[in-house]
């Protein structure tokens, strides 16, 4: 299904990012790597040309995805090295660690500017591409915190629930141009996610949340998703602990799983 394929992922320095790209190296695709730290996608890029895809076929383009400036000429920059965009995956994201009465107003401007408005910026340059050419593919990391609220995320459920919303409602106008728009939940995976979310005062959380270090290994994360991707599934919900049933459970008994997250919660 990715062969000749242009896929441009962002985040993919680190994380399900970096999984998607070394998963994908095995296909004769033409990868795009973006993520703010150049070094580390030079890193993910050499990890893709030691599976066998070659260098001509990787572009490290660095992009911050806050910088709505600068995304028409990094789109600029991918047409020009490979002519097309086929599949975008906005992976780009920030979680948070913090109750929201410790909360400063800065620390949810900065998780709304990456996980929501940086996504659909980037989703908006590109689309006008994909509707010329007639098809495409756009893809969202949301979270199972895009469906269930819990406690020191509000950010983070806000953002994460805000894309699952666009990108739904995108979904319905993209396809009469021949472009699928697929939704990622993932519960509990392997990845610095709590390590890199943000506090209160806007300082990193620097510690591996148990719940993350006993989660789906990020490979096999990756593996799951592109399945989805090639059998058409327009939400993909990926992860192997009890959250995923919590998925079930808040659809059908929601003042149960309102009970059991208070309670998981401890006092602040």
């Amino acid at each position: 299904m990715f062969e000749n394929q242009v896929i441009w992922i962002t985040g993919a320095s680190s994380g399900i990012g970096e999984a998607l790209a070394r998963a994908l190296s095995a296909d004769d695709v033409r990868l795009v790597l973006s993520a703010r730290r150049e070094t580390e996608l030079e890193r993910v890029k050499s990890a893709c040309m030691d599976r066998g895809l070659p260098a001509a076929n990787v572009l490290a383009l660095p992009l911050d995805v806050t910088d709505w400036g600068a995304m028409p000429g990094a789109l600029q920059t991918v047409l020009d090295r490979f002519g097309r965009v086929d599949l975008l995956i906005n992976n780009a994201g920030i979680s948070q660690r913090s109750y929201c009465i410790d909360t400063d107003m800065a620390v949810y401007r900065r998780i709304l500017e990456v996980d929501v408005l940086g996504q659909i910026a980037l989703t908006k340059a590109v689309l006008p591409q994909m509707y010329a050419q007639g098809s495409g593919h756009i893809a969202i990391m949301a979270s199972v915190a895009g469906k269930i609220g819990v406690a020191q995320r509000t950010g983070y459920c806000a953002a994460k629930h805000a894309v699952m919303g666009f990108f739904d409602a995108l979904r319905a106008e993209a396809v009469h141009h021949g472009v699928r728009v697929t939704t990622i939940t993932p519960g509990f995976i392997r990845t610095n996610v709590s390590v890199n979310a943000l506090k209160g005062d806007g300082s990193t959380f620097d510690t591996m949340d148990s719940d993350i270090a006993g989660g789906m290994d990020v490979d096999r994360c990756a593996a799951v998703i592109l399945d989805g991707f090639r059998k058409g599934v327009p939400e993909i919900a990926v992860g192997e602990g009890p959250e995923m049933k919590a998925l079930w459970l808040k659809r059908f008994f929601p003042k149960l799983i309102f009970n059991k997250v208070a309670a998981m919660a401890r006092p602040r």
